[in-house]
């Protein structure tokens, strides 16, 4: 535990010498949602509708980003096998990541949720609900960078992994349209991603038709598979980019 600990400090304080990423992770999903709102500022019904999923996308899409990306930078560096070197298993290793930036998710999912609940009056009928799904959603985004990051031997193959794993899950989560009225095959897919249940979450939240046993059993989907993601990455983590 304390080699886990030891590395999610090493990963924190080096987030925390570089301004870009800080504002990349804290300040840029706030920016987005503050600039989806007044792109709908005629239409303030459609940003309570939709705003309350893009509260999970952004963390999720930017948490994978900056997870991936840095995963790849420590490998290609040398760092990742210098690592590897010492007594420190390759689960804690990851499980230190993990627990790094879901910190920095969390201050991403607070900033973000403060800024649209309480300055840009989004309608949610559980502000304390949607903070904690925020957080999870970020967190599945890291554990799924965690776990790509094995399959690219450089930063930008890193970021070519987004249309392979963002971008489906986007057009099949029900953000565009209801799942229902899907083919029964894309249906059927959609079944099977993990932003699927959080848009569900999210969209219950902003509709009021909040059910906390529909919310808990998605919570435990997006839980299950950050776990599983996370169990992924350390399993395929190479110590260098060959």
């Amino acid at each position: 535990m304390s080699r886990t600990l030891a590395t999610a400090k090493r990963v924190l304080q080096q987030l925390s010498h570089d301004p870009r990423s800080v504002a990349l992770i804290v300040v840029l999903p706030s920016l987005l949602l503050l600039l989806f709102r007044y792109v709908y500022d005629g239409s303030p019904a459609v940003f309570d509708r939709v705003g309350p999923q893009m509260l999970g996308i952004f963390p999720f899409i930017i948490m994978f980003l900056v997870t991936s990306v840095t995963m790849v930078r420590e490998r290609t560096s040398g760092m990742l096998e210098r690592l590897l070197t010492t007594p420190l298993r390759r689960g804690e290793l990851i499980a230190g990541y993990g627990l790094a930036f879901g910190a920095a998710a969390l201050l991403q999912s607070l900033v973000s949720s403060a800024m649209a609940i309480w300055w840009l009056e989004l309608d949610v009928s559980s502000p304390s609900a949607v903070v904690i799904l925020a957080v999870t959603d970020a967190v599945l985004g890291t554990a799924l960078g965690l776990m790509m990051s094995a399959f690219a031997a450089t930063e930008f193959q890193a970021v070519q992994f987004m249309p392979l794993v963002v971008i489906p899950q986007l057009l099949l989560c029900g953000l565009l349209a209801p799942r229902a009225s899907m083919p029964e095959v894309l249906e059927r897919v959609s079944d099977v991603l993990p932003l699927s249940y959080a848009t569900d979450a999210f969209s219950d939240l902003g509709t009021g038709a909040t059910s906390t046993g529909f919310l808990a059993a998605d919570l435990g989907v997006l839980v299950g598979c950050s776990a599983l993601a996370l169990v992924g990455a350390s399993l395929t983590l190479r110590r260098r980019t060959s």
